[in-house]
């Protein structure tokens, strides 16, 4: 078994980055990760947009119905460790705002 796939953990972003692997993402070349943030209230307030605006350009919200997400990306190589890194640092700070960031994906 490859060393990349061995360092995964057992785990939903694992499992997710295992699939990937096996479609032949390589994970070598930069690419754009969206990562979304689900907000209890919405819309989410605008000092948790201002927020997550500053530290991500990138960041839009996506209404639907009577809720929606908030999505933002980083350019980079993706790893295991960026996508725990920043789904943790993000629900932090929106966790006072009744936001969590729980969920990534890449275009494949």
């Amino acid at each position: 078994m490859n060393s990349i796939v061995k360092q995964w953990p057992d785990d939903a972003d694992g499992d997710v980055l295992r699939r990937m692997k096996a479609r032949d993402f390589d994970f070598e070349q930069p690419c754009l990760i969206d990562f979304n943030v689900d907000f209890e209230v919405w819309p989410p307030s605008e000092t948790a947009m201002r927020m997550l605006e500053q530290q991500y350009p990138s960041t839009k919200a996506y209404p639907s119905g009577t809720g929606g997400y908030v999505q933002f990306q980083i350019y980079g190589k993706l790893t295991y460790d960026l996508v725990i890194c920043t789904q943790r640092d993000v629900s932090q700070e929106m966790a006072e705002f009744g936001g969590v960031c729980e969920s990534w994906g890449v275009l494949h």
